[in-house]
């Protein structure tokens, strides 16, 4: 199984499709709220050189933004 992990906040709706998609799709993940979590936001930056969420990682590779088609691809899906 692959490592997924997902940056986010509760407001961002790219965010909520990402983590449907996991949950639909059975995909476990570990989920960071950046809003309220200083450290797991520098974590994020320092990973993608930005703010904009969601950032999603997967097995080490790095997706800014939700990108259903690259997210299925690097999850072989």
């Amino acid at each position: 199984m692959k490592t997924v992990t997902i940056y986010s906040t509760p407001t961002c709706h790219f965010c909520q499709m990402a983590k449907e998609f996991f949950k639909e799709k059975g995909i476990q993940y570990t989920e960071h709220d950046v809003l309220s979590d200083l450290a797991e936001r520098q974590k994020m930056v320092d990973i993608s050189g930005q703010l904009g969420v969601p950032v999603i990682v997967i097995d080490g590779k790095a997706i800014v933004g939700f990108d259903q088609s690259e997210v299925s691809a690097l999850l072989g899906i």
